[in-house]
């Protein structure tokens, strides 16, 4: 095995999606940071490499790789571009409510679809008047023969402007029971996106409005049962919405140690490397070790999570020290650097400004100690991870044979997806076609 709980081919992936994001993704982050809006073509790049489906199941198309694989990915990706790795663990996010509630006509109908980059999901719970407060939300859906018709609005809502499948709950009734979870396509009549606005960070990524006026959707597309929205929500944002937002923070921070020790290397101060001056070491050094701490935080929760062990706090906590941790090292490197931090000719004042942003979605840091304080006090509601372990295991017979596994990771961007003569891609509306199955090593054809 090899460190934090990777082997050969976790590596093997990593090397592909680290290839693919200096090569694809890199050369246009200054267009993404120029223009401050949604990336739509890369966006759909990244998703025809299949990273989307990493914990989808084989049979449905899916990677079938697990949640540390998913974590490696979305690392790689925030690395070169945070706005990028949280585009990845936005539609990450959006998979989880078809997966843990989906029927299996649900399944069959989306997952492959989205595993294969041809449809990107959401997520959204969260609304101007009520913000965190999930049980506060006033969006409702109402009953009407064979349709509900919904009606409200949500913020804050990833990938909000290249979705094509958002999974949206709303109240349809009183109460914690009085939630209720739909999947609402892009092209619905009375679904509209609102307009995008400019943010701190994550240029090239959105997170915008979604507005329902008398949207009516089929009532094949409810999740689960009527009252099931809480669970959408909740158990959505434990199991994989702080590990995707861990996973963006430790790319975040794994960029800040590699600029700034480029930046003391080269930079000269009294004759010699900046980095030889002993304050510039203790100020490295702490960021170092705060890397080292995220990352094994990170990859032990995620780990559990594919073993389908109990790890609710676990990743509770990797999301805490994740984000802090990023927070606090991307302060020094901006001290480091000093007055040449200032300026956009270099990235790291664009690192604190994404790692800003990875502070508040699913769940503050006050939030993940309050939850953490009612687990020491003995007083947590249960786990998650316990709840949906069988669906979060990831079987040995998931995994790709041995001769699957190349001898050395692959070099270079993965070669781009060809299709069969006489075929056409799954696109929104038009979803049908077995699900293919192939090793989550294998270049997407």
């Amino acid at each position: 095995m090899h460190r934090y709980f990777t082997d050969q081919r976790h590596e093997a992936l990593r090397h592909r999606v680290r290839d693919f994001a200096e090569s694809e993704v890199r050369p246009r982050i200054a267009e993404m940071e120029a223009s401050r809006s949604v990336c739509h073509d890369l966006s759909r790049l990244i998703a025809r490499q299949g990273w989307i489906g990493a914990t989808v199941h084989r049979a449905y198309g899916g990677m079938g790789a697990g949640h540390v694989a998913k974590t490696l990915i979305i690392e790689e990706l925030s690395r070169v571009s945070a706005a990028m790795g949280a585009m990845v663990q936005a539609s990450q996010l959006g998979v989880a409510k078809i997966v843990h509630f989906g029927s299996e006509e649900q399944k069959k109908t989306w997952l492959p679809a989205i595993a294969s980059g041809d449809c990107l999901p959401t997520i959204a719970v969260t609304e101007p008047q009520s913000g965190g407060h999930v049980l506060g939300m006033s969006s409702t859906a109402v009953r009407d023969g064979d349709d509900y018709v919904l009606n409200g609005r949500k913020i804050y809502v990833g990938n909000s402007h290249v979705g094509d499948l958002h999974g949206v709950v709303v109240r349809t009734g009183e109460g914690s029971k009085g939630l209720s979870a739909f999947l609402v396509e892009s092209d619905t009549p009375g679904f509209r996106v609102g307009e995008q606005q400019p943010a701190m960070g994550l240029h090239g990524f959105s997170f915008g409005e979604l507005f329902f006026d008398n949207c009516r959707v089929p009532a094949a597309n409810l999740l689960g049962r009527e009252g099931d929205g809480l669970s959408v929500a909740y158990s959505s944002s434990v199991l994989y919405g702080r590990p995707n937002l861990t996973a963006v923070s430790l790319g975040i921070h794994q960029a800040v140690l590699d600029e700034t020790t480029r930046f003391c290397t080269e930079r000269q101060r009294y004759g010699k490397p900046l980095a030889d001056l002993g304050n510039i070491k203790l100020k490295l050094g702490r960021i170092q070790s705060r890397l080292l701490l995220a990352r094994l935080s990170a990859y032990h929760a995620v780990h559990l999570l594919d073993q389908g062990l109990p790890c609710d706090a676990e990743l509770m906590n990797a999301k805490l020290v994740n984000v802090e941790s990023a927070l606090e090292s991307a302060r020094d490197a901006m001290d480091i650097h000093a007055a040449c931090g200032l300026f956009t000719d270099r990235p790291v004042e664009r690192f604190l400004r994404d790692a800003h942003h990875i502070f508040a979605p699913a769940g503050t840091s006050d939030i993940q100690l309050l939850r953490l304080g009612e687990l020491a006090l003995g007083r947590a509601q249960g786990e998650w991870s316990s709840r949906l372990a069988d669906l979060l295991r990831l079987e040995p017979s998931e995994w790709p044979e041995e001769d699957e596994v190349p001898d050395e990771a692959p070099a270079g961007p993965p070669a781009p997806t060809v299709r069969a003569e006489g075929t056409t891609p799954t696109v929104p509306g038009q979803r049908t076609g077995p699900a293919h199955r192939h090793s989550w090593f294998a270049r997407p054809r």
